[in-house]
């Protein structure tokens, strides 16, 4: 009798679990598709992140070529949080004598913005 009602109450905890966390994974499914999106927007709005200056990026129009190609980013940068410095600007990220400013460093950008965009380049 004891090993039924634990069971009952086992089953009961993880349905209520399943309910509580599902939703919340959603939202952050939807949170991160929306930096996705947004990130996309600032990346290649030529008044804010305007990357496509500088870089071929899949699905923009008109791009530049005095950076490299962002593409397979998560192979070049398997440390999200140095793609991340790298577009802020950080000393020891920097390339001397590069065209791309320290957006963060300078004030360019917000690190929410630029968490935006590191997140939408993250997918290329």
């Amino acid at each position: 009798m004891l090993k039924t009602k634990m069971k009952q109450l086992l089953t009961a905890l993880t349905i209520s679990t399943a309910m509580v966390s599902a939703p919340l994974a959603t939202q952050a499914a939807d949170k991160g598709a929306n930096n996705i999106e947004a990130g996309k927007k600032l990346a290649f709005s030529r008044s804010k992140g305007n990357c496509l200056a500088c870089h071929m990026v899949p699905g923009g129009n008109l791009p530049g070529n005095i950076g490299p190609a962002l593409i397979a980013m998560k192979l070049r940068y398997p440390d999200k949080q140095k793609l991340y410095d790298k577009v802020w600007g950080t000393p020891d990220t920097q390339v001397p004598d590069s065209m791309m400013p320290p957006f963060g460093q300078n004030g360019i950008l917000s690190d929410d913005e630029i968490q935006k965009i590191v997140d939408f380049i993250y997918t290329l």
